[in-house]
C-alpha cells in the first residue's frame, strides 16, 4: 500500500465529511462509506458542553477525533499551538481561547474542504488569534522552533510516514516545547488481511501504532518525558459499528479487532537544551 494511495483515499473521505457539516449534518453521518469511521461512535461526549458551546455548530459537527487534545495540553496565555490536521478547526477555535490574544493557534490541514470549513468557522467564531495553513504534517509549513505546543486528534494514525511526523512535529516546536496528542494506539499484533486494508487504514484503526512502537518513534525523533495513556479500549462491537456499512466481512473482523486498538493521550516533549 503506497504513501500516495493512503493519502488520496483519506483525502477523499476527509473531503465528504467536511461537506456533510457544511451541510448541517454530522462529518460521519450519512453514507458512512464516504466517512472517516473516527468519528462520532467515538467522540461523542468528549468535549465539556461548555466548550462547545462557546464554538460555531459546523466546527463541532465537523469533529472526528477521538479525544480531546485541548485539554491534554494544559495551554497557557501567549503560547503557539498547532493542531496537526486540524479539519473543521474545534480544536484550534478552542486552543485560540485558551492562548488568548497574546497567544496563537495554528491549523494545518490538506484538504481544501476541510480548509475552507475551517476559515468559515474562524470568521463566525471572530477569534482574530487563529490561522490555517494547507500542507501535509509529513512536511509543516512553519519554521523551526516556532511552536509552544503541538496538538492532534486522531490524524497521526493516518499517515504512512510516522517518522517524518515525529521529525517535523520535533523542528517545529521550540526547545522545551510540548507533543500532547489524542490518537489511536494498537494493543497488540493484528492479522495482516487488516493491515492491508485501505478501507481500515482510512477509517483510522490499522495504521495505528504498537504503543511500544509510538514511544520508540518519537523518542527516535529526540522527544523525551514520553507518555502513552490508555483511555479506551475497543471492542468486537465497537468494529462492527464503525465499519458495518464498508461492504466488509464484519462477522470475521470484528472478533479480529477485539482489544486491539485504543485511545490514548501520548505526552512528549523536546528537551529545553535541544538545538533550535
Amino acid at each position: 500500500m503506497s504513501a500516495p494511495d493512503v493519502k488520496e483515499v483519506v483525502r477523499e473521505k476527509y473531503a465528504e465529511a467536511a461537506l456533510r457539516a457544511e451541510a448541517g449534518r454530522h462529518a460521519d453521518s450519512g453514507n458512512a462509506k464516504a466517512s472517516c469511521k473516527c468519528g462520532d461512535k467515538i467522540s461523542s461526549g468528549l468535549y465539556d458542553v461548555s466548550q462547545i458551546g462557546t464554538l460555531p455548530e459546523k466546527a463541532v459537527l465537523a469533529s472526528l477525533g477521538c479525544g480531546n487534545p485541548t485539554a491534554l495540553a494544559e495551554l497557557k496565555p501567549g503560547e503557539t499551538v498547532l493542531d496537526l490536521g486540524s479539519g473543521g478547526g474545534i480544536d484550534v477555535l478552542l486552543s485560540a481561547r485558551r492562548v488568548g490574544p497574546t497567544g496563537k493557534a495554528y491549523g494545518l490541514d490538506m484538504t481544501d474542504e476541510m480548509l475552507a470549513l475551517a476559515n468559515e468557522n474562524k470568521k463566525k467564531s471572530g477569534l482574530t488569534n487563529v490561522e490555517f495553513l494547507k500542507g501535509d504534517i509529513e512536511n509543516i509549513p512553519l519554521p523551526e522552533a516556532s511552536v509552544d505546543v503541538v496538538i492532534s486528534n486522531c490524524v497521526i494514525n493516518l499517515s504512512v510516514d510516522k517518522d517524518k511526523v515525529f521529525g517535523e512535529t520535533f523542528r517545529v516546536l521550540k526547545p522545551g516545547g510540548r507533543f500532547a496528542v489524542s490518537d489511536i494506539v494498537r494493543k497488540g499484533d493484528v492479522p495482516a488481511e487488516l493491515l492491508s486494508n485501505m478501507v481500515l487504514w482510512a477509517g483510522c484503526a490499522v495504521g495505528a501504532l504498537k504503543d511500544n512502537e509510538y514511544s520508540a518513534k518519537l523518542a527516535g525523533a529526540g522527544f523525551t518525558n514520553i507518555g502513552i495513556e490508555t483511555t479506551r479500549v475497543y471492542t468486537a462491537e465497537d468494529g462492527h459499528a464503525w465499519f458495518k456499512d464498508l461492504g466488509l466481512d464484519i462477522d470475521k473482523i470484528g472478533p479480529l479487532m477485539e482489544g486491539k486498538f485504543a485511545s490514548a493521550f501520548i505526552r512528549a516533549t523536546k528537551p529545553s537544551g535541544c538545538c533550535g
